[in-house]
């Protein structure tokens, strides 16, 4: 494509060189770069694409995209200087890859807990509706039954483009994608023309790259400002911040709420082990999901689905079928009647969410043991607050080792203990090592108890220094049960 149609609709401070020159391909990492390529610096948290220039050109870059000059520059490479490159380049890859998303109904769901779920649930129910979907989510891109790896929540503005039109070839016509937050401040969504978007709930988390949760909820709200005014935006208005996404945005305003007025309107009837009975907008349905907080997953996916134009009774009638995601309030039953539980609980409110549901579920004299752990190099505020709640809603706790990165696991779990009182300690035990951790919790359990292993859910790896080990907690409680 013509560099100068890749930079349409870009606002460009200077431009030194030709724009009538073919490019072959968009890149930001440097290492990716080949001859004919546009390379786009942009300046990141860990690194400056802008000190790897010179590596793009030596590699055969044709153009720069940069926010600052370099001293030295090539009279036979074209320089195009812009105020933030991170947002050209949303702009550049939806011009390059000729407006994928424009040509699809392409759904964000974006909030602090159940965005996977969401997102997941949504894919499987259109599925079971007779379209072509796509999945860009935490747990895994998909399309239709292929599996495409995913590293990151939302991926970078120039693989979900190139994805988008994949999916586009492959006969999609629906598209569920999870908005983080990261996404929306690192602008990895510029660009992009959304049919609808949802937003679940917020609570704290990220606070290590946000700073304050005033900034974080700015960063949900940035993706609803930005919806147009043909598209939908559906908030939970039980969320006191739901309302406050719909604030200055132009689409189409709809809610969803257990508990006040909104469009879609749910409430629990019974709630169990095996599932969740519910009452929807006058239906009442009985699903295979289980907890309160499934309770709103539905409704945001019954929302939406009427919101795409799709009968009720129909989705309705599938969703009753629909299985929840892996590592969601996923349950595995040893022979002697013990329930493991794993579930990707990772914040204060989703553990509380989780453990107030095992305990609305358990019977007679159950009891409930929590491994829980925290994520190395994150928000640290949150650790005595897992700590805390894990301790007020279990029997017993383990705290250890979660996803420790480039963080000692003892100081993460020096921090987490701070949040255990004096009257709980004596219920806590601290094991580093999460294998034996989630051995010692089944062990302390007997017949029909409940373990839950919370924090990382579908993950199959344990991030250490750098490198990712295999470890998969329901592969770890199966193998305890069996011992």
């Amino acid at each position: 494509m013509l560099l100068s149609d890749i930079l349409n609709n870009i606002s460009l401070l200077t431009v030194s060189g030709k724009t009538d020159i073919d490019i072959e391909n968009i890149q930001f990492d440097s290492r990716e770069v080949n001859v004919g390529s546009l390379f786009i610096a942009i300046p990141g948290t860990q690194v400056d694409g802008h000190d790897y220039i010179s590596t793009a050109l030596d590699l055969g870059a044709k153009a720069i995209l940069c926010q600052t000059l370099p001293e030295i520059r090539d009279k036979k490479v074209t320089y195009i200087v812009v105020e933030k490159s991170a947002k050209a380049m949303g702009t550049a890859a939806v011009n390059f890859y000729d407006n994928p998303a424009s040509k699809l109904k392409l759904v964000g769901i974006t909030g602090t807990n159940g965005k996977t779920s969401v997102a997941t649930l949504l894919f499987h129910l259109f599925r079971k509706l007779g379209y072509t979907c796509g999945l860009l989510s935490t747990v895994q891109n998909q399309i239709e039954d292929e599996v495409i790896p995913t590293t990151h929540t939302t991926p970078d503005s120039i693989k979900i483009n190139e994805l988008l039109t994949l999916m586009l070839k492959k006969g999609c016509t629906h598209v569920f994608i999870e908005v983080s937050s990261h996404a929306v401040v690192m602008e990895r969504i510029a660009g992009l023309e959304f049919t609808g978007g949802v937003f679940t709930n917020i609570t704290q988390d990220h606070l290590d790259f946000h700073k304050t949760f005033r900034n974080y909820i700015d960063a949900k709200k940035g993706f609803f400002d930005a919806l147009p005014k043909t598209a939908f935006a559906l908030t939970n208005t039980d969320d006191k911040n739901g309302k406050v996404m719909l604030q200055n945005c132009k689409a189409l305003k709809e809610s969803y709420t257990l508990r006040g007025v909104g469009t879609y309107k749910g409430k629990v009837l019974d709630c169990a082990l095996y599932g969740l009975n519910m009452i929807i907008n006058e239906q009442e349905v009985w699903f295979k999901l289980i907890g309160r907080f499934n309770a709103y997953n539905l409704l945001a996916v019954y929302g939406t689905a009427i919101l795409l134009e799709e009968e009720p009774e129909a989705i309705l009638t599938e969703l009753s079928q629909v299985l929840p995601p892996p590592g969601r309030f996923e349950q595995i039953h040893s022979q002697d009647k013990k329930v493991g539980i794993v579930d990707y609980a990772h914040t204060p409110d989703a553990l509380k969410n989780v453990l107030e549901t095992i305990n609305d579920l358990k019977e007679g004299n159950q009891q409930v043991i929590c491994v829980v752990g925290c994520g190395g190099n994150r928000d640290k505020g949150k650790r005595p607050q897992m700590a805390k709640i894990a301790c007020e809603l279990s029997d017993k706790v383990i705290l250890t080792s979660d996803n420790p990165r480039f963080e000692e696991p003892e100081a993460i779990l020096a921090d987490m203990q701070e949040g255990v009182s004096i009257t709980k300690r004596k219920k806590v035990l601290a094991i580093l090592d999460r294998h034996e951790a989630i051995k010692t919790a089944v062990m302390l359990s007997n017949e029909g108890d409940i373990v839950l292993v919370a924090g990382k859910g579908h993950e199959n790896y344990q991030d250490i220094k750098g490198e990712k080990n295999h470890f998969d907690d329901k592969e770890e409680i199966l193998a305890a049960f069996a011992s």
